[in-house]
Order: structure tokens, then sequence, then C-alpha cells
């Protein structure tokens, strides 16, 4: 069951980064479960070494925030690479 609530999370906070960054015309809801997904991993990576902690395991606001910054720096390395600027 967690992994199915990891699926949810994931793909809304994918969708809130995509629309975040500007990137949502380029991204449909596969590649916003991949963001999100990705980026939770990232944005758990990242927000541990400052000691604040979130698991999309199961829903918490925690948890979709630290998701949300994770997928939105993630998008941000993409549009980086693709075309040399944030947005």
């Amino acid at each position: 069951m967690g992994w199915i609530v990891a699926l949810i999370v994931g793909g809304f906070a994918g969708f809130l980064a995509s629309r975040f960054m500007n990137r949502d015309s380029d991204m449909g809801l596969f590649k916003n479960i991949l963001a999100g997904c990705i980026g939770s991993v990232v944005g758990n990576a990242l927000l541990n070494q400052v000691g604040i902690a979130g698991s999309v395991q199961e829903f918490s606001i925690t948890g979709l925030v630290v998701a949300f910054v994770g997928a939105s720096v993630l998008l941000g390395i993409v549009n980086l690479m693709q075309r040399g600027k944030l947005r």
C-alpha cells in the first residue's frame, strides 16, 4: 500500500514542480510521477543533510514538500541541461 501512496504523492509533487518550473507543457502524467518520485529521493537526500526528514511512504505534508523541493531541483537541473537556463 505504501508504494501506491508514493506514486500518488510523487505524481502530485511532480505536477506542482512542473508548473512551478514552467515545464508543464513538456510533461505528461508519467513524467510527472517519475519526476515526483525521483525528486522525493533527491529531496530526502538534500534535506536529510540539514536535519529535515520526510517520506512519501505515508502521506504527510512534510513528505509532499520534500518531494516538491526535490522535483523542483531535478527539473531545474534538466532545464539547465536542455535550455541553458533555470526557467
